[in-house]
């Protein structure tokens, strides 16, 4: 083997698997992120006041957990370009990283807001019932973290699963379900908070399959002459 082959190798058998790493810490935490702040939310809107008189420990480190899902995220999203290299499809690859990045920025943008109100209820709890700021920053946190953001993340998914069919990283059959799964993001995320976890879930199964197709070329070239 050329001392040139040695480092091509690395690169092949490293770029996967920290996608797939990536990947997979970003779903655990921003799903985790996620069930607890449901859980933790009254449904009813009545007791929401009596939900900040008691205890916002639990939604309070779901946001902590946001900002590092972010960077996994992040890495997440320039390890699949690493990877894809040459084969990017101009069109769908400004798709994939912007519909990412806008993601991104309003998963944290609802975050801050969301710890920003916490915060300032304990300070001026009264001034916010009263001027009305409390039930207009409930309004926008939900807008940013369960419409916006969330229609970005199904606009993701549709970008880069275009881009592994197109490369044939992805099986056709999983590609159009990742179509289905997307539009459903994008028209029905106003009937149920549940619906936001389709993203994570789908994220993990992604790098689940890029770490199992590592591991298996890994075993494979082992096997052969290094």
């Amino acid at each position: 083997m050329t001392e040139t082959s040695v480092p091509s190798r690395r690169k092949a058998l490293k770029t996967p698997r920290s996608a797939a790493i990536a990947g997979i810490i970003f779903s655990v935490l921003y799903g985790a992120s996620m069930v607890l702040i449901n859980l933790s939310l009254p449904h009813d809107p009545t007791a929401f006041l009596a939900w900040l008189e008691a205890d916002t420990t639990t939604v309070t480190l779901a946001l902590n957990l946001i900002p590092f899902a972010g960077i996994a995220f992040l890495w997440f999203i320039g390890v699949i370009r690493d990877l894809l290299s040459d084969q990017e499809d101009r069109l769908f690859a400004t798709v994939f990283l912007g519909s990412g990045l806008l993601f991104l920025a309003l998963t944290f943008i609802g975050a801050a807001l969301a710890a920003g109100l916490l915060s300032s209820y304990v300070v001026e709890s009264s001034v916010l019932v009263q001027s009305g700021v409390l039930t207009y920053s409930r309004k926008v946190i939900y807008h940013v973290f369960n419409i916006y953001a969330i229609r970005m993340a199904g606009v993701f998914m549709i970008s880069l699963a275009s881009i592994l069919l197109r490369t044939g990283l992805m099986h056709r059959g999983w590609a159009f379900l990742t179509y289905v799964l997307a539009l459903v993001l994008l028209l029905s995320i106003d009937y149920s908070f549940w619906v936001t976890l389709i993203f994570p879930g789908w994220v993990m199964v992604i790098s689940a399959i890029i770490l199992i197709r590592n591991l298996h070329t890994q075993r494979n070239e082992d096997t052969g002459e290094i």
